[in-house]
């Protein structure tokens, strides 16, 4: 019987290789890819529903030296805002505006900011789940590993 095979979740990364903190998050979420992969495939005989409904698995990791549009930068805007409901991580982690892009103080600013300097207003690295609306800016392995393994609480 045919039957359609599920799309992974894209996890992005916004990178940049010149800065150390953008290599170690490729390196967290490379092995995060990896371990996910090889743990798809253990004994499928023993009983772990329950940790498995809250685990998410195997993820589609994009990594990008490009910006995000407008319109992926909006997303992220939202992922981030403590106003938005959610949080970056389930309303565990938010950022400052600022701390995506340099020197705004709101969203509409942060958008003006991008569009008038785009290479030098946007902080790198992002890590982004668009499927579940987090993000996660800079280096912070507890953060990634937590976004890229676990699906988000309702």
């Amino acid at each position: 019987m045919f039957r359609f095979s599920k799309t992974l979740d894209p996890i992005t990364l916004f990178h940049n290789p010149n800065l150390a903190p953008s290599t170690r998050t490729l390196n967290i979420l490379k092995q995060a890819s990896a371990a996910a992969t090889s743990s798809a495939t253990e004994d499928q005989a023993s009983d772990h529903t329950a940790h498995a409904r809250q685990q998410r698995g195997q993820f589609e990791l994009e990594v990008t030296t490009d910006n995000p549009t407008t319109d992926q930068l909006r997303s992220i805007l939202d992922y981030i805002s403590p106003n938005s409901g959610t949080g970056s991580l389930g309303n565990k982690e938010t950022y400052a505006v600022s701390d995506l892009i340099r020197g705004a103080r709101t969203a509409e600013d942060a958008i003006k900011k991008f569009k008038d300097d785009p290479t030098g207003s946007f902080v790198k690295p992002v890590t982004v789940d668009w499927t579940n609306g987090r993000a996660v800016i800079g280096d912070q392995e507890s953060a990634i590993l937590k976004m890229v393994s676990q699906l988000p609480e309702n």
